[in-house]
């Protein structure tokens, strides 16, 4: 295991999930990077269908509709998120981002170097299977770089 610190980037990585905590963080990623001159990269995270075993069934629509795709879905949530706060003006530099994986470990991934990550106190959509805040619980433990929890 390194010790190294990443190189540092002048970008703020926020986590959404759809939720109202997602929301809020979102907000407020948006307020820190026009303060600070950031970029801001928009992080969401799905798991493969077979993670989410019947739950996954049932949130996919209901019996019988065995074509829902978690990364679409990821991509849709994250679309309207992203419309639903800054409408038709998005910042010149905001990047979007849909990874496959746990909510955590892809925000932690996305964060190295970046002056800062922020998440809502608790969450839905792409990170449901995780007990909830136990997203926001892991980054502010393990990210390596300064973490905002953004409450209510």
């Amino acid at each position: 295991m390194s010790l190294e610190q990443p190189a540092f980037s002048n970008r703020i990585v926020v986590g959404v999930d759809g939720s109202e905590p997602s929301k809020q963080a979102l907000r407020w990623a948006q307020f820190l990077a026009r303060t600070t001159g950031a970029d801001l990269e928009v992080v969401n995270a799905w798991l493969p269908v077979v993670a989410y075993g019947w739950a996954g069934y049932e949130i996919s629509g209901g019996p019988g509709d065995w074509n829902w795709n978690p990364a679409e879905n990821a991509e849709k949530v994250m679309v309207e998120t992203v419309d639903e706060i800054f409408g038709a003006h998005r910042p010149a530099t905001l990047q979007t981002t849909v990874r496959e994986g746990h909510a955590a470990k892809v925000l932690l991934e996305a964060s190295r170097g970046a002056r800062m990550l922020i998440v809502g106190s608790r969450g839905h959509g792409g990170f449901t299977g995780l007990l909830l805040g136990s997203v926001s619980a892991n980054c502010a433990e393990h990210a390596t770089c300064p973490v905002l929890v953004v409450h209510g």
